[in-house]
């Protein structure tokens, strides 16, 4: 009988030992997978953030020679664009068609995070009455990350200004109206508005549509652009910012104080990371604690079941 007792109990035992490496593969699997996770959404973030083009920004110290090598790497790239106070400030592509720089970046690579790009439909010199830029919703306000931002009063009215790179010079942007559109709404995604009395009705339907506006007189004489991407809050969804392209160049009022994003300044590749990252790293840790808890418990009662047959002190003669 106590063979057979024996004999089960290793059965048992090796059982458990089955199950637990088992369940350790498991939870090895699930933290690995997690950790790519946060690795690969790091990766992305720090594809998209603009600091990687920040050497061949346009400027008067280098003559636009810089922007001029990022034009040899990819010649789609014809603008920059850069909006105060915000980590907007990417050069600009125009591509054969619309599709090409969704998952394309500005030195014409496969990219996730794709680039910023004028509709095929639009003049790269601006000169049409209005103009459409596209570009991803990222989060860590990436990319257009931060436009869905304009939809508070408070963000919209501190940030008025940019800057739009073009022809070879420098012209200011004084955005006056936020708003939110279906993808499909061709009475708002609109270009080659010629006619003057067609150019009216169409400024008077953004205002209208706007949920932010500025007081900022604009008219038929005006160029202007709107900087689109996906809203969060449906599908077809798109957050829509519009400026007019002037002559005049603002000051940056947050030259001074705006502290840029940096993704290898974030808290940590944990906030970085989607969903299911985050899913998968969780259930991993969850797995391991379903395996950990169970050893340790068993762990307890053995050494319990071990110290009860160890023999008093002083009473071996009586313990034989």
């Amino acid at each position: 009988m106590s063979v057979a007792v024996n004999i089960g109990r290793r059965a048992v035992n090796t059982a458990h030992g089955i199950v637990e490496i088992a369940l350790l593969a498991v939870v090895l699997l699930l933290l690995a997978m997690g950790f790519y996770a946060l690795w690969d959404s790091n990766r992305v973030y720090q594809a998209a953030d603009s600091t990687q083009y920040g050497m061949y920004k346009p400027s008067p110290d280098n003559d636009g020679l810089s922007f001029a090598q990022l034009q040899a790497i990819n010649p789609d790239v014809f603008a920059w664009l850069t909006v105060y106070g915000t980590n907007i400030d990417y050069p600009v592509v125009q591509g054969p068609d619309n599709l090409k720089y969704v998952n394309t970046n500005a030195k014409g690579r496969y990219s996730l995070s794709g680039a910023i790009f004028l509709d095929t439909d639009c003049n790269k010199h601006f000169s049409d009455f209005s103009s459409i830029i596209h570009a991803h919703h990222m989060e860590k306000d990436v990319m257009f990350g931060e436009i869905g931002h304009f939809s508070t009063k408070s963000y919209f009215d501190a940030r008025e200004y940019g800057v739009l790179y073009f022809d070879g010079q420098d012209h200011g942007i004084q955005f006056f109206a936020f708003l939110h559109a279906n993808a499909y709404d061709t009475s708002i995604f609109r270009t080659k508005i010629v006619k003057a009395e067609e150019q009216e009705a169409y400024l008077k339907l953004l205002l209208e549509r706007a949920t932010q506006t500025r007081d900022v007189a604009v008219s038929t004489n005006d160029r202007i652009v709107l900087l689109v991407t996906c809203s969060q809050s449906s599908t077809d969804g798109r957050y829509i910012l519009v400026g007019r392209i002037t002559d005049e160049l603002y000051d940056d009022p947050f030259f001074d104080n705006t502290e840029r994003l940096r993704i290898d300044s974030l808290s940590g590749l944990w906030q970085q990371a989607p969903f299911w990252g985050k899913t998968i790293a969780l259930s991993g840790l969850a797995v391991l604690l379903l395996w950990l808890i169970p050893m340790l418990l068993r762990k307890r009662r053995s050494q319990k079941k071990a110290v009860k047959t160890v023999p008093p002190r002083g009473d071996e003669d009586t313990w034989q």
